[in-house]
């Protein structure tokens, strides 16, 4: 895999954070690893919030009555998709 080089400007209180968590008094050894790691749990915090709200609909879905079903073909579907634009 590419390694790519970014390069960030951080002042104030972000730097500060930075600082407290990095070198021998922080959890990381260097910047780049703590960046790392906050892209890391940003990425999962992302896929935990989709997962979270596809599975509040499939509970919604499934909570739904019978008589509120309609059946549909795979036409009707491709149908009603093409339209939505």
């Amino acid at each position: 895999m590419a390694h790519t080089t970014m390069t960030v400007r951080l002042s104030g209180a972000l730097r500060d954070v930075v600082a407290a968590n990095v070198g021998e008094t922080g959890s990381y050894e260097n910047v780049s690893e703590y960046l790392r790691d906050l892209i890391r749990r940003d990425k999962e915090r992302t896929e935990q919030q989709v997962f979270d709200r596809l599975k509040a609909e499939l509970v919604l879905a499934f909570a739904a009555p019978e008589s509120s079903y309609v059946p549909l073909t795979a036409a009707d579907v491709i149908s009603r998709n093409q339209h939505k634009d």
